[in-house]
């Protein structure tokens, strides 16, 4: 008769497996969606630059096959208008991204990422910031698209984490859906900021992560059944000793 002690202990046994199979499965599912991630950027960074208003819509969030799309655009930076995003850090240093509209031929404007600048903290806005180059701007770069959530919310021209449409609405700028993070400016500036780079195109540590929450679903399985038998295996011997009877487990008649 299966005790009340071992009828729990099967029942963790049983979510513990369960959850470590889940846990594997979602491994195996974040490095489908980083090899499919992959495969977009490299697809998209082998294409010519497109001109912007080819890509992106104003008021019009960019479809997620665009993101990584090469893209350039002429036009003029609002320095006005820059926008602080706060807590970014580079290499463990602590900096904001530099968000700039940049004015187009038709009056609306695109966001441009121009890239990272040092603070002394995580949350400081810095009063040092580079300016744009003025004049006309060819720039080349990344479809990124929208961050969403409460991180959003513009403040005093600086947020943290950068959305076209609050930063739009912000700054009362009709500008396109996305924004695009620089590689390169021409005129270049006179105090250059860190360039956003590609993200690496590897699959992460995933599969392995995967195989590891299987295996420790599998342990769990294995050390039941070796508890069971070893438990089952002392009871034999018992009974098996002249003179012994097998200790009644807790819950049980004694026979």
């Amino acid at each position: 008769m299966v005790s009340r002690r071992w009828a729990l202990f099967l029942v963790v046994v049983i979510v513990l497996a369960w959850g470590a199979v889940q846990l594997g499965e979602w491994q195996f599912r974040r490095l489908e969606q980083r090899r499919d991630r992959n495969a977009q950027i490299e697809r998209n960074e082998s294409l010519p630059p497109a001109p912007v208003a080819d890509v992106l819509k104003v008021g019009t969030a960019p479809a997620a096959e665009q993101e990584w799309r090469v893209v350039e655009a002429v036009g003029t930076y609002a320095a006005e208008d820059t926008v602080i995003v706060r807590y970014r850090t580079n290499g463990g240093e602590p900096g904001v991204q530099a968000v700039v509209p940049l004015v187009l031929a038709d009056g609306a404007a695109v966001l441009v990422d121009r890239g990272w600048w040092p603070t002394a903290n995580r949350g400081e806005v810095p009063d040092d910031l580079p300016d744009p180059p003025s004049g006309e701007v060819t720039i080349t770069g990344w479809v990124r698209l929208d961050a969403t959530g409460d991180s959003t919310k513009v403040t005093d021209q600086s947020t943290r984490a950068i959305s076209s449409s609050e930063i739009g609405a912000a700054l009362q700028r009709d500008l396109y859906g996305g924004f695009v993070s620089a590689s390169s400016e021409s005129p270049e500036p006179h105090a250059q900021l860190t360039r956003t780079e590609l993200p690496e195109l590897n699959e992460g540590p995933h599969f392995f992560y995967g195989l590891q929450w299987w295996f420790f679903g599998a342990l769990a399985v294995f050390g039941f059944c070796y508890l069971l038998f070893d438990e089952w295996r002392d009871r034999k011997r018992e009974r098996q000793q002249p003179g012994s009877q097998a200790p009644a487990e807790p819950g049980e008649p004694a026979s």
